[in-house]
C-alpha cells in the first residue's frame, strides 16, 4: 500500500504543532520502540497474548465494520446525495479525468502488492481455511481470497475516510483533519481532548500500518540485493534500507523533492503495468486469460458470503488472525494516509465520481495484477515444483523473486522488479512523514503541511519502529502488532462514518427543501417577482460588461439593495448584516448578506465578479478578451446565474427568492440541523474561476 502526497511549503503560515497529539503518540511510539529493543522475548509474548484475545473476542467487529464501511459509501454514490459535490456546488475538478485515474491507480498501489500476489495464492492453496489442501477446491479459491483480502473492502475504507475528509474541508471549509468528520457528532468538543484523542488512535495505527508496510519492503528489496549484488540477508542489510528510506523522506521534508518522487511514482506505475504484461505473454497465456475470466466469477459469486463470515462453527483461528483481521487492520491503519491523499486530488468531483473511481479503478487493476502472478505461480506448483512451493510458504518475502526465475531474462527481471519496489518503498515513507507531521500539527489550510522538523521526526521514528519489530520477531511481528494498533482507529472509523451519514442526511434534506422551494419561488416570479422584461433580457445577451461596468453595477445597484433587504430583516427583529469582501484580482468589492439563526445553518447570498473569456460571437464594437459576470453564490458556491442588469427592485427579490428556500430548509429539517459544520460568510471564489480561463489566454487585468 502506498501513497504520494504533494507538500506545500510547510514553513509558509501560521502553522503551529498540536502538543497534545505530538507528545501524546511520539512518547508512546518511542516507548514501544524502547520496550521492544530492550525486551524483545517479552514484547513477543505480550504481542502475541493481546493479538489472540482481538482475533477470539473483537474479529466479528472487524468483519462487521469493514463490510458496513463498503456499504456504506455504494449508498452513498447510489443515493441522491451522490450528486453532491466535494467542494461549493460551482468548484470544478482540479485534475483532467486521465490524471485523476492515474493518480487513485498510483496512491494505494506498493511493494506489498508483489509480495502478497505470489505468496498468498500459493499459501491458500496449501493451507485453506476451511477443507483440505493441495484440492480442486483450494487452488480455484485461493486467487479469490487474495482478491477478497486485497479488493473492494480496503478500497472502501479508503473511499469512506477521503470522501469525509473532502466532504467537510472542501464544502465547510474545515481544517482537513480527521476531527472535522466526527463535528456533526460532538460539535465543538472535537476541539480539546476528544479531537486529541482521535488523532492520537489514527497515528498509532498509521505508523504500525506503515511499519508493517515498510518491514515487507526490506526483507522483499533484501532479497533483490542479494541477487544483484550479493546483499546477504541480514538485520544489518535491512537497518541499511530502512535508512536509505528515512534518508529520502527526510530530504523531501527540507528540499520538497517529494514532487520528483511523485513523478517517479507514476513512472514506475508504468513499469508495473511492463512488467505484468510481459509475465503475461511470456508465460501460460492462455491459461492465464481463462484463469483472469474464472477468478472474476467466482470473486463476484463468492464474495457477499466471504464478507460477512466470521467462520463461527470451525473458527480456524490462527488463519483469521493471520489473513482476514490483519488485512481489515492493516486497511484501517492506511486508510488516513491514502484517504488524505485521495481527498486532496478531488476537489469539485461529486460523491458518486469520488466513489466510483476510488472503487473501480484501482480495483481493476489489482484484478489484473494478482490474477496474472497469483495464477503463474498456481501453475508453477501444479507443474510439480515443490521447491517453489515451499519457499513461497515459509519466507514469502523470496516469493516474487523465485516466480521471476521461471521466465527467460530473469536477471533484467529481478532488476526492474527491485527498482520498481524500492521506488513504491520510499515513496511510502516519503507521504507518511508527511501525513503524520499534518495530523500534529494545527493546520487551516488544506493545501499545507506540517513543520519540516516534525516530518523528519515521523520519518525517524517510523524507520526506528520498522526495525524494532523486525529485530523481535519480523514480518508476523508486525502484522500482529498491526491486529492490535488498528482497533483504537477502527473505533473512530466507525465515529467517522456516522457523522458523515448525520452530516449527507442534513444534505439530502436541503437538496429536497430546494426543490419545493424552487417551485414556489418561480410561482412568484410569473406575478412579477424577479422576471425580467424583454428589453432587459436583449440587453443581458448581446452585452459584455467589463471591470468599470461590473464596478460601478455592484456600488449602485447590488450594495443598496442588499443593504435595504437586510434593514427590513433588522426591522424585523432578525441578525441581518451585510459586509464586502475586497477581490484584489479585479479592484472591485463583493457583497454578502447574512443572517443568523441562532445556531441553525446561517443564511448566506453574495454577489462576486467572475471573468470570462469573451465569446467570439459578441457584439461589443471594442471587444475585450474578457468579460464579467456577477454570479449569485450561497454557503453551497454558485448558483449558476448572473445578476447584471438587474433593477435595484429585482436583486432584493431575488434575495428573498433565496431566503424563502433557505426558511423553507429550515423548516423541513427542525431540530436535525445543529449545523455541525459552520461554514465561512466571505469566501474567497476567485482562484476556482481563475481556473475556467483557458491556459493561453493573457488576461488583463482591471
Amino acid at each position: 500500500m502506498a501513497a504520494t502526497t504533494q507538500s506545500a511549503d510547510a514553513d509558509v503560515g501560521p502553522i503551529r504543532v498540536n502538543r497534545t497529539v505530538f507528545l501524546g503518540s511520539g512518547i508512546g511510539i518511542l516507548g514501544i520502540i524502547v520496550w521492544a529493543l530492550v525486551d524483545r522475548d517479552g514484547a513477543d509474548r505480550v504481542i502475541g497474548t493481546a493479538v489472540s484475545w482481538v482475533s477470539r473476542e473483537l474479529g466479528w467487529f472487524y468483519i462487521l465494520l469493514a463490510t458496513s464501511v463498503l456499504v456504506f459509501v455504494v449508498w452513498t454514490a447510489i443515493s441522491k446525495v451522490g450528486r453532491v459535490k466535494l467542494g461549493p456546488d460551482h468548484s470544478k475538478p482540479t485534475y483532467s479525468v486521465f490524471s485523476w485515474t492515474a493518480m487513485l491507480f498510483a496512491a494505494g498501489i506498493g511493494i506489498d502488492l508483489m509480495f502478497f500476489s505470489v505468496s498468498e495464492p500459493v499459501t491458500q492453496r496449501a493451507m485453506p481455511p476451511l477443507g483440505e489442501g493441495g484440492t480442486y477446491e483450494a487452488t480455484r479459491q485461493a486467487v479469490v481470497w487474495t482478491l477478497f483480502h486485497y479488493g473492494l473492502i480496503g478500497w472502501g475504507l479508503y473511499a469512506l475516510i477521503g470522501m469525509a475528509l473532502a466532504y467537510f474541508a472542501y464544502r465547510y471549509n474545515q481544517p482537513l483533519s480527521l476531527r472535522s468528520a466526527l463535528r456533526p457528532i460532538f460539535g465543538d468538543r472535537v476541539n480539546g481532548v476528544l479531537g486529541d484523542s482521535v488523532d492520537i488512535a489514527a497515528l498509532l495505527g498509521a505508523i504500525f500500518g506503515l511499519a508493517t508496510s515498510l518491514g515487507i519492503g526490506v526483507a522483499q528489496l533484501n532479497v533483490g540485493l542479494e541477487d544483484l549484488f550479493g546483499i546477504a540477508e541480514s538485520t544489518w542489510a535491512q537497518a541499511g534500507l530502512i535508512a536509505v528510506a528515512v534518508a529520502v523522506a527526510t530530504l523531501s521534508a527540507v528540499s520538497g523533492v517529494d514532487k520528483g518522487v511523485k513523478r517517479l511514482s507514476e513512472a514506475n506505475v508504468v513499469i508495473a503495468i511492463g512488467l505484468m504484461l510481459f509475465i503475461l505473454i511470456a508465460g501460460s497465456t492462455t491459461f492465464l486469460m481463462n484463469s483472469l475470466v474464472q477468478n472474476v466469477g467466482d470473486f463476484v459469486t463468492r464474495f457477499p458470503d466471504m464478507a460477512l463470515d466470521t467462520m463461527a462453527y470451525d473458527r480456524p483461528e490462527q488463519w483469521m488472525t493471520d489473513w482476514t483481521l490483519f488485512f481489515w487492520a492493516w486497511w484501517i491503519a492506511w486508510a488516513p494516509f491514502v484517504g488524505l491523499f485521495l481527498a486532496r486530488i478531488s476537489r469539485g468531483r461529486t460523491i458518486r465520481q469520488f466513489v466510483a473511481g476510488t472503487l473501480i479503478v484501482p480495483f481493476l487493476f489489482i484484478l489484473v495484477w494478482i490474477s496474472i502472478f497469483g495464477n503463474s505461480a498456481l501453475d508453477v506448483v501444479r507443474g510439480g515444483d515443490a521447491q517453489f512451493e515451499t519457499t513461497a510458504i515459509e519466507t514469502p518475502e523470496r516469493a516474487f523473486y523465485a516466480l521471476l526465475d521461471q521466465y527467460p531474462g530473469a536477471p533484467a527481471l529481478v532488476v526492474i522488479a527491485t527498482f520498481t519496489g524500492l521506488l513504491f518503498y520510499i515513496t511510502s515513507a516519503d507521504s507518511g512523514a508527511l501525513v503524520m507531521s499534518h495530523f500534529t500539527s494545527r493546520i487551516d489550510d488544506s493545501e499545507s503541511d506540517g513543520p519540516r522538523w516534525v516530518r523528519i521526526f515521523w520519518a525517524c521514528a517510523t524507520g526506528l519502529l520498522t526495525l524494532a519489530m523486525l529485530m523481535i520477531g519480523g514480518i508476523s511481528t508486525l502484522q500482529q502488532a498491526t491486529v492490535i494498533m488498528g482497533l483504537p482507529f477502527a473505533i473512530v472509523v466507525l465515529l467517522m462514518m456516522l457523522g458523515l451519514f448525520r452530516a449527507l442526511q442534513v444534505e439530502a434534506t436541503w437538496v429536497d427543501s430546494q426543490r419545493t422551494a424552487l417551485s414556489r419561488a418561480l410561482s412568484h416570479r410569473a406575478s412579477g417577482g424577479t422576471a425580467l422584461n424583454w428589453r432587459q433580457r436583449v440587453a443581458r445577451a448581446v452585452r459584455f460588461p467589463d471591470a468599470d461596468d461590473a464596478r460601478r453595477f455592484t456600488e449602485n445597484a447590488v450594495a443598496p439593495a442588499l443593504q435595504d433587504v437586510a434593514a427590513e430583516l433588522q426591522r424585523c427583529g432578525m441578525d441581518a448584516s451585510v459586509a464586502a469582501t475586497h477581490v484584489d484580482a479585479y479592484d472591485m468589492n463583493a457583497y454578502h448578506l447574512d443572517v443568523k439563526f441562532n445556531g441553525k445553518k446561517p443564511f448566506h447570498y453574495q454577489v462576486f465578479p467572475t471573468r470570462h473569456p469573451t465569446p467570439v460571437f459578441g457584439m461589443s464594437p471594442e471587444p475585450s478578451d474578457t468579460f464579467f459576470r456577477l454570479e449569485v453564490f450561497t454557503a453551497q458556491g454558485s448558483e449558476g446565474f448572473d445578476v447584471f442588469g438587474f433593477t435595484k427592485e429585482q436583486i432584493s427579490s431575488n434575495v428573498l427568492d433565496h431566503y424563502e428556500r433557505h426558511i423553507a430548509y429550515l423548516h423541513s429539517v427542525g431540530d436535525a440541523d445543529s449545523e455541525p459544520v459552520e461554514s465561512e460568510a466571505t469566501l474567497d471564489w476567485s482562484a476556482d474561476f481563475e481556473e475556467e480561463l483557458p491556459e493561453k489566454e493573457t488576461i488583463r487585468e482591471p
